[in-house]
Parts: structure tokens; C-alpha cells; sequence
């Protein structure tokens, strides 16, 4: 997308120019001077040029005020409660320096400003990680507790295989709130993926690693109806469908953006400034994996990511006896949407672009958020899962992994060999 141009002397006497292009000109000031993302080339959004001025020393005055209060008024003998509020002071500060200095991302609705503090919060969220990996694993349990001191004990698991008769109690039974929230997630997968036939090829993937890791995790131990029949094509469809009729419109819709002071009613304005919350334009993934090795190889890679993504809170809140239903769990999922949405935007950039030659901050910052997490279940699965792999899930994912580098070998290698041989024969 291009960015705005000025059209009109930028000498010429403000007053005589009409509001159109006084937009222009504010907007060509706006842009020279903000840097511009590397990737993304529009930063700015002209019809609202108010919202984009700078407003440094009006948040310094801000947190100054907060910091004041906290001062004054919060009760200095509770040691817990001070350190608490140090820590969400220095959380704050943290992510209002982030929000002045870090570069923009690839979105600008509802404001840059909004992405550059999630990537702050993926940021502190990596640091609380790192800590984390640093600890034993009895520690960073009891460590739960700073955050809700019912945590830091042993979880009963659920197991959902014990009666597998498929019968009407059994399925009502079945049904609890992970039945929504499988939904809920495959609509927000949808909208990051933004592609039906990868949203159905992972949703099928994660319930043959629930099958795999069923010996691990006993919640993961689901009758047959329980992971096709619900999950699979009724939760994960409902939410895949939906999710995607979101994509559609979103793709279809003509984004015509007019500024706020242009609208003359007062409902027109109220629309406008809830069409704020909405995509600024859509672009729509095409994966293509068979074109080429890198983008077979980055289709994988963005699967296994996916995949990684699904199963490090299970392996997570097992191993730090967090229950399921917990607040932690569901902020960390729903941090982890955020933290995807322009992250995905950023990998399918890299993984299309053939100009693009580095990756975005906000997927740099996210795949090593799941890489450290996958650090901390290995290092605190040490002697948690004794019982071994059964030999018919390392015989079915060795097949996986065999069919996938012969389809690779044969797509990328010995079908273009033969493709020249053939045409140089019938050139002949």
C-alpha cells in the first residue's frame, strides 16, 4: 500500500486550503517523521491524523501522576502488596518506553501504538520465561503461588476414556466448558491462519497428537466419539466456519475510510469509530506449499508452530499445577492470540515475499516465546513421564516424517529431473 503523497505546496497559507488537503499535508508530515517499518510501508492512518501526532510527554506526565499515587496512598507495611505493585510499576513502565520507541508492526487498526504493546507484553512475558527455565521445577511451582496462593498443589487429571459407549448420557456427560472454549479457539486460529484447508489439516493433527501423548497428559486419554464426533466436526467445524466467514467478509468488504469530522451525523461517527476496531484492509494467505522447497519447508515449519503453540499449555499447567479453568491459563491463551495475530502477518510476509529477508519482531519475539517454553517442559518433565512411547506412535510418526521428506524429495529433486529430461527428449 502506497503512502500518501502531497499534492499541494506545503508553503501555501493553511488557511486558504480546503480540508482535503490539509489531511494531505498533515499526513506527509506525519510520515516524514515517523520511521517506517522495513516490511509494512503504511504506518499511519491520515483519516485520523489527531490520534497520531506525538504524546510523549503526555504519558511521561501520565505515569509520573500514577507513580505519584501510588506513593502516597498504598499501604507501605504489606511487604507482598508493595512487591506486587513494584513489579506491575515496572511491567508499566516497561511497556509505555516500548509503546514510544519500538517500531510498528504490520497493523495499524486500532493504533500501531495498541501492536508495539503487545510486543512489549510478549517481550515481558519471554522474560518471565527465562526466569522461569532458571528454576527448579518445585520452585517454579511454589512461585505459582505469587500470583494466587491456592496454587503450588497437586491436580487431580480427568481422564475422559473411561466409559466410551457411544450413548446419549455419555456424550452429554462429555459436554463441559472446554467444548466452547474448543470452539472459540479454532475461530481465533482461523482468523490468524486464515486458510480452510491448513485449519483443518491442524485440527486433525492435534487430535492424532492427543492420541500420541495420551500416555502423558491422562486428559488427552478421550473415547473416539469424544475426539472425532465433538472436537473434530463439531467444535473445531463450528469454530473453523465461523472463523472463516469472518476471513470472507473481511476479504470481500470495501474499505472506503472516511475521516470522522466528514461524517455528518452522529451515527455515521459512532460506526466510523467502531470500524477503528476493525482490519484496516485484509490480506488473504495463500500457502502454496508445492511451489517450492522453502515454501514446503515453511508450511511445515509454520504447523509445527501451530502444534507447539496447542501443546505446551497442556504440558504446562500439568507440570505447574495450574488447573485448566484458571485465569493464568486462559490469559496465556489469550495473550498467545495477540501475540499470533501480527506474527502470522510477519511469517507469511517472510515466507511469501521473496524480497522480504528478515523476519518481523513480532514472529521473531513469538517463536522464541514457544521455543523457551518448550525448554521449560523438558527440563521439568525429568521424571514426571516414565512410562515410554507405545511402538505403534513412533511407527506412525516415523511413517509421517518418511512420507514427507519422500514427498519432498520427489517434488523438489526427481520431478524437476524428469520434467527437463522429457522436455529435452521431445525437443528431439
Amino acid at each position: 500500500m502506497d503512502r500518501p503523497r502531497l499534492t499541494v505546496d506545503p508553503m501555501t497559507n493553511p488557511d486558504a486550503l480546503s480540508l482535503q488537503q490539509r489531511r494531505q499535508l498533515a499526513a506527509a508530515h506525519l510520515e516524514r517523521s515517523r520511521p517506517a517499518s522495513p516490511m509494512f510501508h503504511e504506518s499511519t492512518d491520515p483519516t485520523l491524523e489527531f490520534f497520531y501526532h506525538p504524546r510523549t510527554l503526555s504519558v511521561l506526565v501520565v505515569l509520573l501522576a500514577g507513580f505519584l499515587y501510588v506513593a502516597l496512598f498504598v499501604d507501605p507495611s504489606n511487604d507482598m502488596l508493595n512487591t506486587k505493585w513494584g513489579l506491575g510499576a515496572l511491567c508499566s513502565v516497561f511497556v509505555v518506553v516500548s509503546i514510544v520507541l519500538f517500531r510498528d508492526g504490520p497493523f495499524i487498526r486500532p493504533h500501531p501504538a495498541f501492536w508495539r504493546g503487545v510486543l512489549a507484553l510478549n517481550v515481558l512475558y519471554e522474560m518471565l520465561l527465562v526466569f522461569l527455565l532458571f528454576q527448579s521445577k518445585q520452585s517454579g511451582r511454589q512461585y505459582m503461588r505469587f500470583f494466587d496462593p491456592n496454587l503450588g498443589t497437586v491436580l487431580p487429571e480427568r481422564s475422559y476414556g473411561d466409559n466410551c459407549a457411544l450413548t446419549v448420557n455419555n456424550v452429554w456427560d462429555g459436554i463441559d466448558i472446554f467444548v466452547l472454549a474448543h470452539s472459540l479457539g479454532w475461530f481465533g486460529k482461523a482468523l490468524i491462519i486464515r486458510n480452510h484447508t491448513m485449519c483443518w489439516i491442524l485440527s486433525i493433527t492435534f487430535e492424532l497428537m492427543e492420541y500420541s501423548l495420551a500416555h502423558q497428559l491422562p486428559n488427552f486419554n478421550e473415547c473416539w466419539w469424544d475426539h472425532w464426533i465433538l472436537d473434530v466436526f463439531t467444535c473445531n467445524w463450528l469454530g473453523i466456519y465461523v472463523g472463516m466467514k469472518w476471513c470472507e467478509h473481511f476479504k470481500m468488504k470495501t474499505y472506503t475510510w472516511h475521516g470522522i469530522r466528514e461524517i455528518p451525523s452522529l451515527r455515521g461517527k459512532l460506526s466510523r469509530a467502531g470500524a477503528q476496531f476493525t482490519p484496516h484492509d485484509w490480506t488473504v494467505y495463500r500457502w502454496a506449499p508445492t511451489r517450492r522447497f522453502k515454501s514446503f519447508a515453511g508450511f511445515v515449519l509454520f504447523a509445527v508452530l501451530i502444534m507447539l503453540a496447542e501443546l505446551n499449555v497442556f504440558y504446562l499447567k500439568s507440570l505447574l499445577w495450574v488447573p485448566p479453568e484458571h485465569p493464568l491459563v486462559i490469559a496465556r491463551l489469550s495473550l498467545l492470540f495477540l501475540f499470533s495475530l501480527p506474527s502470522a502477518r510477519e511469517y507469511y510476509e517472510y515466507y511469501s515475499n521473496p524480497r522480504c529477508k528478515r523476519m518481523g519482531a513480532h514472529c521473531w519475539m513469538l517463536i522464541v516465546t514457544l521455543l523457551t517454553e518448550l525448554l521449560i517442559i523438558v527440563k521439568f518433565a525429568r521424571g514426571e513421564f516414565e512410562e515410554p512411547f507405545p511402538r505403534y506412535v513412533v511407527v506412525f510418526w516415523s511413517v509421517v516424517g518418511a512420507v514427507l521428506a519422500a514427498f519432498s524429495v520427489w517434488q523438489f529433486v526427481l520431478r524437476k529431473r524428469f520434467g527437463k529430461g522429457l522436455r529435452k527428449h521431445k525437443t528431439r
